[in-house]
């Protein structure tokens, strides 16, 4: 054993993947309904394997923690700021719900059990996973005039009860977000994370990778010309309902021939047509027979997004803009989808289109190129990360965690997870009005915001995991289930009062809020995997911010009352 310790200390991140690595094993294992999940899973792997007594530095965590909350917070920033006003009360009022039941109930355990206030403080420190409050509690204590040996004795309670009671304060916030809250409600996390993105996007269609309709709205076809003969191409794209279609390349007699507005097209010729399918389906009828394949009539079409910045557009709707716009400029030029501040929205005549809209347009790059001149500035196709922006918001955020406001003598701070939060709202929100800077793939956002997780709580159980243990062995189970009590009753209280008297009906919205109110960091990140989306989001980053300043607050008030 004292091998293999010897070992694993000169590289310590062995077991911290170990752990990765089997928890998301074991967390696609389904129990009937229930399935752990891979947060949860590597949490109790690391516990396991922390019996090994080789830590992880705490510098690690703090690491992987900020990666994926500002991740979290970048992808949501846009959504969030106009979440803001009469909408977030329901939030507020529900961070507030849980911060006093999680005061009720310490409380009463406390007196039930005689736990004197320095245990009381470490059971609700870790019972309600907010490590701020062994801060304001030791604070708290130490303003008592307590005897010195009292004093250490009920400042080392604290910290064993936070050990024994913050492994399953993580895990059952996990099961209670992510399964009993879908089973109370009677809906499925996706399938209401599914319904309310819908109801955002107000109709417009929104596609995950790999996605796309199966009969496409833009189609290319080849077609000889007969009915089509002595026709120009200008007037065959007008004929076909307000120039939906576009000719993009012409063989005639087996060369192909420069395409012009004025090209008369010949019988015999053939063509190859690119347009939106409602069109190009009366195509045959002005044109010709179609063809399955000819020789040399291939052409690569590109679909980019572009910046709407031209301020001849901007204010307008769709259908002005088709009016006041040539039909040399709209040749080839087809708009899939219109985006703002990373929602989708409708494409009706009557949308009205602003400046900072990023525009999907399809066609040829000659043609692309033609309108980006007009409209605006195309977004890169660059994949990497821009990672002077990010590197920057992190270090914003991190700054911001260092602050620390007083009310008295309870110090108040967003800490490292909060600022870091907080800066990616910000500067996900500015990336969003600024679409040429701040690149972060979506790839590589899902990445940090998994590896920072999962991570994060298999590096807490690492370091927490075997004082945990030994606490146990040692004193008994007492303090462990009434830590247990102490996680499931508030969160149960506080999910009856969300449904009863808040009346929150979307499950996916109320296990963001739920989650958030607790600061209940891996539930999140659960709740976000099986949403399928960032509808959890909003109302998590709201309630989060809240709960690291009222359940700090939890720590002189256990110390007062019990």
């Amino acid at each position: 054993m004292q091998w293999i310790q010897d070992h694993l200390r000169q590289s310590p991140e062995i077991l911290l993947f170990f752990s990765l690595a089997v928890g998301f094993w074991i967390g696609k294992i389904h129990f009937g309904k229930f399935q752990l999940g891979g947060v949860a899973g590597s949490l109790l792997v690391a516990v396991v394997v922390s019996l090994v007594g080789v830590q992880v530095d705490s510098g690690v965590r703090s690491i992987l923690f900020a990666l994926f909350i500002y991740a979290v917070g970048f992808e949501s920033g846009p959504r969030f700021f106009r979440s803001l006003g009469r909408e977030s009360i329901k939030e507020i009022v529900l961070a507030i719900c849980l911060a006093a039941t999680g005061l009720a109930t310490v409380i009463v355990m406390a007196r039930l059990f005689g736990l004197d206030k320095g245990m009381a403080a470490g059971v609700a420190a870790g019972g309600l996973t907010q490590s701020a409050i062994i801060g304001t509690a030791g604070d708290a204590l130490s303003k008592m005039g307590l005897a010195a040996d009292e004093l250490q004795r009920q400042q080392a309670d604290v910290a064993i009860g936070y050990a024994v009671t913050y492994i399953f304060g993580s895990l059952g916030a996990i099961i209670i977000c992510v399964n009993v809250l879908p089973a109370f409600m009677g809906r499925g996390l996706r399938d209401d994370a599914m319904k309310a993105e819908a109801e955002r996007l107000k109709g417009a269609l929104s596609f995950g990778p790999g996605q796309e309709l199966a009969v496409p709205g833009l189609v290319g076809r080849l077609f000889r010309i007969e009915q089509g003969s002595g026709k120009s191409i200008s007037e065959i794209e007008k004929v076909e309902g307000n120039e939906q279609i576009s000719i993009e390349r012409l063989k005639r007699s087996d060369q192909l021939v420069d395409i012009r507005p004025d090209t008369i097209l010949a019988t015999g010729d053939i063509v190859l047509v690119v347009g939106r399918r409602a069109q190009m389906v009366n195509a045959a009828g002005t044109l010709g027979p179609e063809l399955q394949s000819s020789s040399g009539m291939d052409l690569v079409m590109d679909t980019r997004d572009v910046v709407l910045k031209n301020p001849r557009y901007t204010g307008h709707s769709i259908g002005e803009i088709k009016r006041i716009t040539t039909h040399e400029l709209r040749h080839g030029v087809y708009v899939l989808a219109i985006k703002r501040e990373g929602d989708a929205i409708p494409m009706d005549d009557s949308t009205v289109v602003e400046a900072g809209d990023v525009i999907t347009l399809y066609g040829t790059d000659r043609d692309l190129k033609r309108a980006f001149n007009e409209i605006g500035e195309p977004l890169s196709l660059n994949i990497k990360t821009d990672f002077v922006y990010h590197g920057a918001g992190l270090v914003v955020g991190l700054l911001i965690g260092l602050l620390v406001l007083r009310i008295g003598s309870v110090p108040l701070t967003l800490g490292s997870g909060g600022g870091a939060l907080l800066s990616g709202l910000l500067f996900g929100w500015y990336r969003s009005r600024n679409q040429t800077m701040g690149n972060m793939p979506p790839a590589a956002s899902q990445l940090l915001k998994d590896l920072g997780l999962a991570g994060f709580v298999a590096a807490i159980g690492l370091q927490s995991g075997r004082q945990a243990i030994d606490t146990i062995a040692t004193s008994g189970l007492s303090i462990f289930l009434i830590g247990v009590v102490v996680t499931v009753v508030p969160l149960l209280l506080t999910m009856a009062f969300g449904r009863y008297v808040l009346r929150y009906d979307n499950s996916a919205i109320f296990a963001g809020a739920l989650s958030g109110s607790r600061s209940a960091n891996p539930a999140f990140g659960e709740v976000l995997d099986k949403a399928g989306n960032s509808i959890p989001t909003v109302p998590f980053a709201i309630t989060y911010a809240l709960a690291n300043v009222f359940l700090t607050l939890l720590g002189p008030l256990i110390v007062a009352f019990v």
